[in-house]
This record gives structure tokens, C-alpha cells and sequence, in this order.
């Protein structure tokens, strides 16, 4: 048996599912005790009770005793004076007063020529007795004979401390969560590109799990410098060479000289390209909040003025995001290039909603292969069918340093057909 089912009605939140976890017992205990204390303690009870009152109400009714007033004071039954329209039609109770039912039910079961039985509340009971030998008789007596008294303090404790100790629980509870959650957003931060303040705390197994996400960050930290460092190191011993070989190369005739000089300059850009996708966001400031889509629109207009061919067609929505500008900058701009390179037009568009920021590059070019896709993000792969290498010198990192740009924002960059123009579509999208 399953109960996946189950999962679309429960909380997705961890203090959801411990207050969950903590209510459901209690009421199920509730529900356990107030349905067996009920039926068989209060109804026992009362039929007990009930009992008891109409043996005293045929004693007094008998021949034998009905002249003698002590014992009626003894019983403390109250006859009142009475008649045949004063006598009510049907049994009366209040719709909630359920212990009355089995009041009514046992009257009318032991006592002897028994007509009617009110209710009137919890303290007075009437009842009209008719024999066959003797006129009607009203008798009143109170309600605390019939019935045990005041049955819903029980249930009224039992929820009330049961609500309060569930709340004790609860705050206790919290406390020790507390901790989790703290660690949780810490990692969510991380992996968004954000370094959050984070010292562990809670119970022991937390505080390890805090203790190994500490030296992972730091892990990773250092590693990211260290390939930042290496690179710039070897970028910087590579610039002095290719100076000298720029400086040999242009004592040479011109046609000799030209050949050199575009190779010295794809060294160049090559190294360029590994110093940038290196360095990844190190350089790319903090996470600051960022009007959306003002800040594409602009970088957009940008593109235009320096001879791009891109246009902005769909503007959905606003908000303001925590992004990394330089970096998001840099990865659509990638895109732009990549689409201007291998097609002829290149459309951008913007979808903001609650939930998440949607950038889309289309172009008309042509396209990459869906087996090929996720090959495609990954650095220094170029796909030649997909991609006329021809039409441009770089070394397959562009699409490389958008999604580790959308990652860092804790997104995603996605690669599809587009629909209006037939080429590729790369979709950045990050969760608000």
C-alpha cells in the first residue's frame, strides 16, 4: 500500500510538518478519550442515575406511600399542581443537551405510567406521570440527580490543556529547528553566490552537519581562489612572451607580418576568454537589489549602440531582485554575441513574475540538436555541425559562463528551439 497520494496535503515546510506531527496525536488521543469517557463513563452514568431517580419516583407514586409527606421530603420530589393541557405534546430537550437522551430513555423505560419529560436546562427536570388509578402528577426534581453534572468540563480541560501543552511543545520544538533552518539558508545562500554569516548551533547531529557545510564552503572557497590565482598567473607569464613575439613579428614585411599578427591576436583573446570564465564571479560585486526589466532594457540598448543586432520584443511584469550586475551583464551578453555570431537577428524578451525571472536570447541561426544541449554548457566544447566555427574565434565558453552565472543566482540556463525564429533559445531563469 502507497500513500503517495498524501504528499500533494501535506505541509512542504519543516515547522509545517512538525506541528503536524505534534497536533495529530493530541487530537487523535482527544478524539480516542472524549468518544470512550462519553459512551462509556457519562452515558453509564446517567443511565445509572436515571435509574436510581425513577425507582425513588415509583415509590412515591405507590398506594402504600403516597399519603406519607416525609417520605416525599426524604426524595425530595416536588409535586406540583398540574393538567392536561399543561402537559407538553412530545418529550423536550435541548438540540445539544445529548446526555438528556438517555435520561428521557431510561424514565421512560423504568418509570411506571410515565407521559412526558422536560428538560429544562441543567438544573430542573419535570415529569408527568399518569396511572390508571390516580390523577396526572407533575414531579419536579433537579437535573443533577439524572445525570452526571457538568460532563463538558472534561472535554473543556482536556482541549484546553491539551491546545497548551501542544503549544509548550510547539515553541520547544521551534527552538530546536531553529538551527536547521538557520543552515538551510545559510547552503541556499551559498549556492545563490552569497557568503552569509553561519555558526553552528543546536543538537550535536546539527552542529556536525553545520561543522561539514563550514569546511565544504571553505573548501570550495579556496578552491575558486586557487584557480583564479593560477590562471592570472599564468595569463600574466603568457603577456610578456606574446609582447615579445608582437614586437619580432612587426619587423617583418607586411605580408608575412599580417598572418602573425591575427594568430598573436587569437592568443590573446584565448587567454582572455580563460582568464574571464577563471575568474567566474569573483570580480562581479555583491548580490544588490536590481529593477527588472529596466536592467536588461538598458544592457540591451548597449548592445545596440556598440553595432549589435539585437532587439528587445516582450516585457512581462516587474520587480526587484537581488542579482550580481556585472555577472548578469556578462552572461547575457554572451548570449547576445553567440546569437549575432551564427545567426542574422537576435530577439530578446522578459517574463517577471512572483515566482521566478525568465531572460530569453533567440536567434535565427542554426540552432543545436537536442541530444547535443547539455554537451553544449559545458567549457571548451565546441559543437561544429550546430556551430560554423568559421564565423567566429571563440573557444566554447560562452554559453559555459552563463550557467555558471545562473547557477550562481541559483538558476538555471536553459537551451531550446525558438519558436519565432527557428534557431536557438537559451532561457536564463532564476527563483525569486
Amino acid at each position: 500500500m502507497t500513500f503517495q497520494w498524501l504528499k500533494k496535503y501535506m505541509p512542504r515546510g519543516l515547522y509545517g510538518r512538525a506541528a503536524l506531527i505534534l497536533i495529530l496525536p493530541v487530537v487523535a488521543l482527544q478524539l480516542v478519550v472524549s468518544v470512550v469517557f462519553i459512551q462509556r463513563h457519562f452515558e453509564g452514568v446517567t443511565e445509572q442515575m436515571s435509574r436510581e431517580i425513577s425507582r425513588e419516583i415509583n415509590a412515591a407514586l405507590d398506594p402504600k406511600w403516597s399519603g406519607n409527606t416525609e417520605l416525599a421530603e426524604a426524595l425530595r420530589l416536588d409535586f406540583l399542581p398540574t393538567s392536561a393541557e399543561d402537559m407538553p405534546t412530545e418529550n423536550l430537550r435541548r438540540w445539544f443537551d445529548f446526555s438528556g437522551i438517555v435520561v428521557i430513555r431510561t424514565l421512560d423505560r423504568h418509570v411506571i405510567g410515565l407521559e412526558r419529560v422536560r428538560l429544562v436546562d441543567d438544573r430542573t427536570v419535570f415529569v408527568w406521570i399518569k396511572r390508571d388509578d390516580q390523577p396526572l402528577v407533575k414531579i419536579e426534581f433537579r437535573r443533577e440527580r439524572a445525570s452526571a453534572s457538568n460532563p463538558h468540563q472534561l472535554l473543556v480541560n482536556m482541549v484546553v490543556f491539551g491546545a497548551l501543552m501542544t503549544l509548550i511543545a510547539f515553541l520547544y520544538l521551534r527552538n530546536q529547528l531553529r538551527p536547521i533552518t538557520r543552515l538551510a539558508g545559510a547552503a541556499e545562500a551559498f549556492g545563490r553566490g552569497r557568503h552569509v554569516e553561519y555558526s553552528p548551533a543546536g543538537a550535536v547531529e546539527v552542529r556536525a552537519a553545520g561543522n561539514a557545510f563550514l569546511d565544504m564552503r571553505a573548501r570550495i572557497e579556496r578552491q575558486i581562489e586557487q584557480r583564479t590565482m593560477m590562471l592570472s598567473g599564468v595569463s600574466h607569464d603568457l603577456r610578456t612572451p606574446l609582447t615579445r613575439l608582437r614586437l619580432g613579428v612587426s619587423m617583418l614585411e607586411r605580408d608575412d607580418r599580417e598572418p602573425l599578427e591575427r594568430d598573436i591576436e587569437d592568443m590573446q583573446r584565448l587567454i582572455d576568454a580563460f582568464l574571464d570564465f577563471a575568474r567566474g564571479n569573483a570580480e562581479s560585486g555583491k548580490a544588490e537589489p536590481t529593477a527588472l526589466p529596466d536592467f536588461i532594457e538598458a544592457i540591451v540598448d548597449d548592445c545596440k549602440r556598440s553595432g549589435t543586432q539585437v532587439t528587445l520584443v516582450h516585457l512581462k511584469g516587474q520587480g526587484v531582485i537581488a542579482l550580481r550586475q556585472m555577472a548578469i551583464r556578462r552572461a547575457i551578453e554572451n548570449l547576445i554575441n553567440n546569437a549575432v555570431r551564427y545567426g542574422t537577428m537576435c530577439e530578446v524578451s522578459v517574463d517577471v513574475t512572483d515566482k521566478s525571472v525568465r531572460i530569453r536570447v533567440e536567434d535565427d541561426g542554426p540552432g543545436i540538436p537536442s541530444n547535443q544541449r547539455e554537451t553544449a554548457l559545458r567549457p571548451f566544447v565546441r559543437l561544429d555541425p550546430a556551430r560554423n566555427q568559421d564565423q567566429g574565434s571563440g573557444v566554447g565558453l560562452g554559453l559555459a559562463i552563463a550557467a555558471d552565472i545562473a547557477r550562481v543566482h541559483g538558476g538555471v540556463l536553459r537551451l531550446g528551439e525558438s519558436a519565432n525564429l527557428g534557431g536557438l533559445s537559451a532561457d536564463i531563469v532564476i527563483a525569486r
